[in-house]
């Protein structure tokens, strides 16, 4: 199946890190309340002191790059053609506008392969994400690393142009998106970012904006700003720079100065700008603003630094965006098609189910429902025969040891329900796989026994 003419499976995939994470960072910094006071304010006095220190850096970086060799290197397109270029100077947009101006158009990002095996962001820290639950973040991989476009290539490689049709185009699509939204925030009300990653459909950023609230009523004048800046086709410019330039340059944003702890004393990172906004951020993106066409904030919710209740509260502002007007029309249809399918809504109309806020999250379960209930475990129970497995009933509570043992306790213990009993830690299983080891070392099988196939219809 197919959206927008992109494959749905596409869609689906997590890209990474980047598109799940939000402000739940590992970062070391016992001191939580960090906001301080704030007032909002339109084009914030910080602003020009960052934009003083990104230009005197760049301006370096820019004259170190001109010192460099600038040598004949050979371009290797994915039908095998080969191009010239120069180091240091020819970029994937130049082989773009090589090949077609409407391909250089609507290339969002490419993906470089260098012949002698070296990826050169290797020696980057990304401050921003955590550590990879889905397999990259798309920024490196086992075919080479995404490229900006107007980022000069740096030896013989193998390129690759992608557009916003393909999954890691999109991703970068978006996530340069969410750069125009925390300009946009930043212009409209000097709010004190802290991250803004890109989802499997959108993006968000977050800000501290002190007691000031996001309303619905200000989705459009946040639309309005990035539209201005969508029309004043910002580039997006890279800079590689110290942590002591960084801390320098977000001086006034004690969350970002937060993150930039995370950077080890000698360790380098790197900082994009567009117009007058500039953030942490690995890359890449887009060439510039003016490739979003459409914009539309879809949602905002309030959330905690750091993922902590007692934290600072900030403001979570979630968008979409598209290279052309008629697919933010569609995927508007698309959501409102969607709305009235959920079964959540179709459960309660249907008297199967509702939900209460006396157990929050979970159901309860009305008579037809139920029935229906019972008709799927029968399935799935004949289904569990068929395959060779067998019932078993494990506990809903194990005692803390277990979850250190499986390792749950010091990955997801802020995240599971426990229990102090006469000063033992217990907690309510996540999930069934660590009592089932323990049924299995109460076995102690044969290997004329195995496979053991368990299934558990418990609470989970």
């Amino acid at each position: 199946a197919e959206y927008m003419g992109i494959h749905l499976s596409k869609m689906a995939q997590p890209p990474a890190r980047r598109a799940e994470k939000g402000t739940e960072h590992g970062i070391g910094n016992d001191k939580l309340k960090i906001g301080g006071a704030f007032t909002p304010s339109k084009d914030p006095a910080y602003i020009p002191h960052r934009i003083a220190v990104f230009e005197k850096l760049y301006t370096q970086q820019q004259e170190a790059i001109k010192a460099k060799p600038h040598t004949p290197i050979k371009v290797e397109l994915p039908d095998g053609t080969v191009k010239a270029g120069v180091s240091w100077e020819t970029t994937p947009f130049d082989i773009a506008m090589q090949i077609s101006k409407g391909l250089a158009d609507k290339a969002c990002v490419a993906r470089v392969t260098y012949k002698d095996g070296v990826k050169r962001g290797d020696n980057i820290v990304n401050v921003e994400e955590e550590e990879e639950e889905h397999g990259g973040c798309g920024c490196c991989g086992e075919q080479g690393e995404l490229w900006d476009m107007t980022r000069p290539l740096e030896g013989d490689c193998k390129l690759q142009l992608l557009k916003f049709e393909d999954q890691d185009g999109m991703i970068t699509f978006w996530h340069s998106s969410a750069h125009i939204l925390g300009q946009a925030l930043e212009r409209e009300y000097g709010s004190h970012l802290t991250v803004g990653p890109a989802l499997t459909s959108g993006f968000y950023y977050d800000s501290y904006m002190g007691e000031q609230n996001i309303k619905e009523d200000n989705y459009a004048a946040i639309e309005k700003q990035a539209e201005t800046i969508a029309k004043e086709a910002q580039p997006f410019q890279r800079l590689v720079m110290s942590k002591d330039d960084a801390r320098e340059m977000f001086k006034h944003n004690p969350f970002k100065l937060a993150i930039i702890e995370k950077i080890p004393p000698t360790a380098l990172t790197t900082v994009y700008r567009c117009g007058p906004f500039v953030d942490l951020c690995r890359g890449p993106h887009v060439p510039n603003t003016n490739k979003v066409k459409a914009f539309a904030v879809m949602k905002n919710s309030a959330c905690y630094w750091l993922g902590k209740a007692e934290a600072d509260t900030l403001q979570r502002v979630y968008g979409v965006s598209f290279p052309d007007k008629k697919q933010l029309t569609e995927h508007k249809k698309l959501l409102e098609e969607a709305k009235k399918r959920d079964h959540r809504v179709v459960g309660a109309n249907q008297d199967l189910f509702f939900f209460d806020l006396v157990s929050a999250g979970s159901c309860f379960w009305l008579p037809a429902g139920a029935r229906l209930y019972n008709k799927l475990v029968q399935f799935i129970r004949n289904e569990y025969k068929i395959r060779g497995f067998d019932e078993v009933v494990s506990p809903n509570i194990f005692s803390c040891d277990l979850w250190k043992t499986s390792g749950h306790y010091f990955k997801y213990k802020d995240n599971m329900y426990i229990i102090n009993i006469e000063e033992q830690e217990w907690g309510l299983k996540p999930m069934n796989c660590p009592g089932h080891c323990v049924m299995f070392r109460h076995m102690a099988p044969s290997y004329r026994q195995l496979p053991i196939r368990m299934a558990d219809f418990g609470v989970l």
